[in-house]
């Protein structure tokens, strides 16, 4: 089987798929990021984009990693986390303490999702990023 990686660079891919499996991290693409609920909406509004890209969507994530800076931060992360998602199709999750490199992130999610047959992003040639 084939890894495909979409938009690699020297350090990272924007996500990797291998066997109909994808992998991606998402972090609060924004300057400044905001709080905990403008950088968790837009994590989730940014993964939702990707999984569509790759034949997907949220219904198909297998599991989750979140990186949180503050567990204070927790009660309103769970808040948007458990609205996001259809009843009966949240993934295996695990929520972890951590300091990120960029002290204005709060938060940093890692998904493992089932890509769809015919992934559009699949399908172009993976072009480098400078």
């Amino acid at each position: 089987m084939e890894i495909t990686r979409i938009n690699p660079t020297k350090r990272w891919s924007d996500a990797t798929i291998y066997n109909g499996i994808a992998h991606f991290v998402e972090i609060a693409e924004a300057d400044p990021p905001g709080d905990i609920a403008s950088q968790v909406g837009r994590i989730l509004a940014q993964a939702e984009k990707r999984l569509a890209g790759m034949g997907s969507d949220k219904t198909r994530i297998l599991s989750a990693t979140i990186y949180l800076t503050d567990f204070a931060n927790l009660g309103k992360l769970n808040e948007i986390w458990d609205s996001w998602f259809p009843q009966g199709t949240a993934p295996s999750r695990s929520c972890v303490k951590v300091g990120l490199a960029d002290p204005a992130l709060l938060v940093e999610m890692a998904f493992t999702a089932a890509a769809g047959p015919e992934s559009i992003e699949q399908r172009r040639p993976a072009t480098p990023r400078a």
